[in-house]
């Protein structure tokens, strides 16, 4: 059963939504017949690739929020994830565009990377205050989790992935998204924000049990015989 989820690395509940959906996940008997699939989404287009006021700063600037208002508001951000066993450094968050990222994201698809690059991108901005436009830091990242430093270079000059991008921000608008998090299970159950992973429980037992009735599980029976499998082992 297909799990999608749109995200944008920059944003904090989408980083603790999907730390509360990891957990409800690994308690799901059925996991394994769980595919994840990442979807990208930008919560603001329009800022720079150069860094040029901080999280706070920019929150005050087009939130209309008050310093006081944006410092309370990052402090119980910084609780609720500490809950979910995250660790925000958001004084030193780097305020960028992510579109860069999420090619990165997009590339990373395509070598069954999707989970690893999302992840390692949320901790890099959230936990280490790293420049998430930055092509150098990218590319490190990227290296990281198993990526090719040529492979990079060419998906950030090919515009399928920024094209790949912007169908993923299409398509969240014609299914009506309005923020993110934003999970859909089964292309029929929606969950919105980052709920407790009791919620995510409950609504994967429901989505499941009806893909279940669609896609029984096929059982065979085997007469055995010589053969050889994947690794190399015939006998």
């Amino acid at each position: 059963m297909k799990i999608e989820i749109w995200s944008d690395v920059m944003c904090p509940f989408c980083y603790i939504g999907k730390r509360n959906f990891e957990s409800a996940l690994e308690q799901f008997s059925d996991k394994e017949e769980i595919e994840v699939i990442w979807k990208s989404f930008q919560l603001n287009p329009y800022i720079p690739e150069i860094p040029n006021e901080s999280y706070q700063d920019y929150l005050i600037k087009h939130k209309g929020m008050s310093a006081e208002q944006v410092k309370g508001m990052l402090d119980n951000v910084t609780q609720i994830a500490k809950r979910a066993g995250l660790e925000f450094n958001l004084e030193q968050a780097v305020i960028v565009n992510s579109m860069n990222a999420h090619k990165i994201i997009q590339f990373a698809k395509t070598k069954g990377l999707g989970d690893e690059a999302e992840e390692r991108l949320f901790h890099a901005f959230f936990t280490e205050g790293k420049n998430i436009a930055d092509l150098d830091t990218l590319t490190q990242l990227g290296k990281e989790i198993g990526l090719e430093k040529t492979e990079m270079d060419n998906a950030f000059r090919d515009e399928k992935y920024s094209s790949l991008v912007k169908q993923d921000i299409q398509e969240a608008q014609q299914l009506g998204v309005q923020g993110v998090p934003f999970f859909v299970l089964n292309r029929k159950y929606a969950i919105s924000g980052a709920q407790p992973s009791e919620a995510f429980s409950e609504n994967l037992k429901v989505a499941f049990a009806e893909w279940r009735k669609l896609n029984p599980k096929t059982k065979l029976e085997v007469t055995q015989g010589q053969s050889c499998t994947p690794d190399g082992n015939c006998d």
